[in-house]
């Protein structure tokens, strides 16, 4: 395992306080980007179900918001991979939605998106030789 996904786990572990999806893949990057905690917590306050709107996934938006601190402006290999991985839905509300039909519960899930995010950031940074 690496330490980014590690870092990930103990924060979708905490109950209080709570860590929102995009602040659970933004923090484990944060040092390395020169991002403190209380930025990261700011920056990605509203990231949490699907943007407090349903809309598009907070952990996929906080990979996106990753990306970018390192310098990958074309997230096209992140959106190909998730689209891949998930019937092509990017939406909080239909991830949860087919969640749902296939019986599993909210947090497990969301705590696989958190993981999935993290995991497929770091390897677009390793291939494209942006961490150490």
């Amino acid at each position: 395992m690496s330490k980014y996904l590690d870092k990930a786990k103990e924060l979708r572990a905490i109950v209080v306080p709570h860590y929102n999806c995009g602040q659970s893949v933004v923090l484990p990057f944060a040092e390395d980007a020169g991002l403190t905690k209380e930025q990261v917590m700011g920056i990605c306050a509203n990231f949490g179900g699907g943007l407090k709107r349903a809309s598009a996934c907070g952990a996929i938006t906080g990979g996106l918001v990753v990306l970018g601190l390192f310098g990958i402006d074309n997230p096209a290999e992140y959106y190909q991979v998730l689209r891949e991985r998930h019937e092509g839905m990017l939406d909080c509300a239909d991830l949860l939605r087919r969640n749902k039909e296939l019986g599993g519960e909210r947090k497990p899930h969301c705590d696989a998106l958190v993981f999935e995010c993290v995991q497929l950031v770091e390897e677009i940074l390793r291939k494209a030789g942006k961490l150490g």
